[in-house]
């Protein structure tokens, strides 16, 4: 099967593992293509590629299906973990949310978990949607932000994350976290202590805070929370129990909290 491997090339590995010869048998079946009666195993690599000679499309359109299948469980897995979550947050809200920043109503009922990178231009972009929708909403909404740094992508977006706790410990987390959004290609340490500065913060406990162990346990924590709910781009939200992600306009959050508000 040496030929078979190398013609495949990087594909020949995961398309192993989808189990090629029954996928091309159920496409050529569907697709009405005249049956093919196979010889005996020794002729089987000739045959398997001769019909993808004929047949190139079904190599793409086979692993297309594969991938769009694997992302729909992907949604059905990472919605009932949500479920999970916002039923953990309708019965303790305040254990769920810990110590992390929050904003809008004190009620706790209607709880918005945002995931977020102060690096990721999405989330620069949904934090001006959410500005929006904590106006309309912030009495019965309560914003709860949850660092989710992505830092194989973003080289600034864990010094920011700290950066922000550091300012959280100070009481001005939101008024950091908006600076932060607000000025994305400026990220870095003058940025940082500059923002500190401008925000009237104690400089030196800001750049001790942020550089210590408690920082890092801090943002660790929302990572791994953020694994656990398999969530791994940004930003993220969950209202109650109900995910979406991506900088959605106002109508997917406002059509998100009438969701919520049913359920309840």
């Amino acid at each position: 099967m040496g030929s078979l491997a190398r013609a495949f090339g990087r594909w020949g590995q995961g398309l192993a593992k989808l189990g090629l010869l029954g996928m091309l048998l159920v496409w050529l079946g569907m697709s009405g293509t005249a049956p093919v009666v196979f010889a005996a195993p020794a002729d089987l690599e000739k045959q398997v590629l001769e019909i993808i000679r004929k047949n190139p499309q079904v190599i793409l359109e086979a692993v297309q299906e594969y991938q769009q299948r694997q992302y729909e469980e992907q949604q059905r897995q990472q919605q009932k973990l949500a479920e999970e979550f916002g039923r953990q947050l309708r019965q303790n809200p305040r254990a769920v949310i810990g110590d992390s920043p929050r904003t809008g109503s004190e009620s706790l009922r209607l709880v918005l978990v945002e995931f977020s990178d102060f690096q990721c231009p999405f989330c620069a972009r949904a934090h001006q949607t959410l500005k929006e929708f904590i106006a309309r909403h912030g009495d019965e909404v309560t914003l709860v932000y949850k660092h989710l740094p992505l830092t194989s992508i973003h080289p600034e977006a864990m010094a920011a994350a700290r950066a922000a706790w550091a300012a959280h410990r100070q009481g001005k987390f939101w008024e950091f976290h908006d600076e932060l959004f607000a000025n994305q290609s400026q990220l870095g340490e003058e940025f940082y202590v500059a923002t500190a500065q401008k925000l009237g913060l104690n400089v030196e406990k800001f750049n001790r805070d942020r550089r210590s162990r408690a920082a890092e346990r801090a943002v660790q924590r929302d990572m791994d929370l953020a694994s656990q709910l398999g969530i791994s781009g940004t930003p993220h939200f969950i209202l109650n129990g109900i995910a979406f992600s991506g900088a959605q306009p106002l109508e997917v959050f406002e059509k998100t909290l009438q969701q919520a508000k049913q359920a309840r």
